[in-house]
């Protein structure tokens, strides 16, 4: 399962035959009219473009004979939000999905998606800046998760959120300064934030929630790991869910 494509005309074909390229590596300075070509596509597909020097080339290449240009590829290939969508209401659910703000952990990711396929999530819904990709090593610490939840990259996660509020998805951002998870409503469509450990949700996304939801903490650390926070968040929406039902 290959993550990199080396060369112009393996990566120009890439792009051309529309396989997923989450990032694309050029050679800095360079003028010639071939990796213009590629920036040029990349940017088509709002695909990030990197310019690196040539040291940093031959360090990533596998085959030494990259022409100035390398491209990082999906090892799976990405759902839409729409697809999510179609998915809670194919099973006759409230949508319930989560939302990674600068989690470029792929351990972290593949644990979330694994967490959202045993949740009962819909869907897991990443930004394409500043976030992993669906990687291999993704895919491996999902357990074969990755192959049952759908994955959707974004080019702006709060406008994403916006448009989805409009389908009636109210966001829960997960922040220890938040009212108790135990005191939150989360039963209804949700989409459930998650930040990465050292910055945590970022500004913009965390003033597009409805609402800061925390989890309350004894010990002598004041956060958990993204993954874990996911889970423990997502099972609570579980249990409301599940309340929620048996009251019906």
């Amino acid at each position: 399962m290959s993550e990199w494509i080396e060369g112009r005309n393996a990566v120009l074909e890439a792009f051309r035959s529309g396989r997923t390229v989450d990032r694309v590596y050029l050679l800095e300075g360079c003028q010639d009219g071939p990796l213009h070509t590629i920036a040029r596509e990349a940017r088509k597909k709002n695909t990030i473009v990197t310019y690196v020097p040539r040291e940093r080339l031959d360090q990533l290449s596998k085959t030494k004979a990259h022409q100035g240009v390398l491209a990082q590829v999906a090892a799976y290939d990405y759902a839409s939000v729409e697809d999510i969508l179609a998915r809670a209401k194919e099973k006759g659910e409230p949508p319930f999905l989560i939302l990674l703000d600068n989690v470029e952990d792929p351990h972290n990711l593949g644990a979330v998606i694994r967490t959202a396929n045993l949740a009962g999530a819909h869907g897991v819904i990443i930004p394409k800046r500043r976030s992993v990709g669906l990687t291999a090593t993704v895919a491996k610490t999902s357990a074969g998760a990755i192959n049952y939840t759908p994955v959707a990259k974004v080019t702006n996660l709060v406008r994403t959120m916006e448009e989805l509020k409009k389908e009636g998805i109210w966001f829960a951002c997960a922040d220890m300064g938040g009212q108790s998870m135990y005191q939150t409503d989360m039963s209804g469509p949700i989409g459930l934030v998650i930040g990465n450990e050292g910055e945590g949700v970022s500004r913009l996304v965390r003033e597009a929630c409805d609402f800061v939801v925390s989890i309350p903490m004894r010990g002598d650390i004041d956060s958990l790991n993204a993954s874990v926070a996911a889970g423990v968040l997502s099972y609570e929406i579980v249990r409301q869910r599940l309340t929620e039902n048996k009251k019906k």
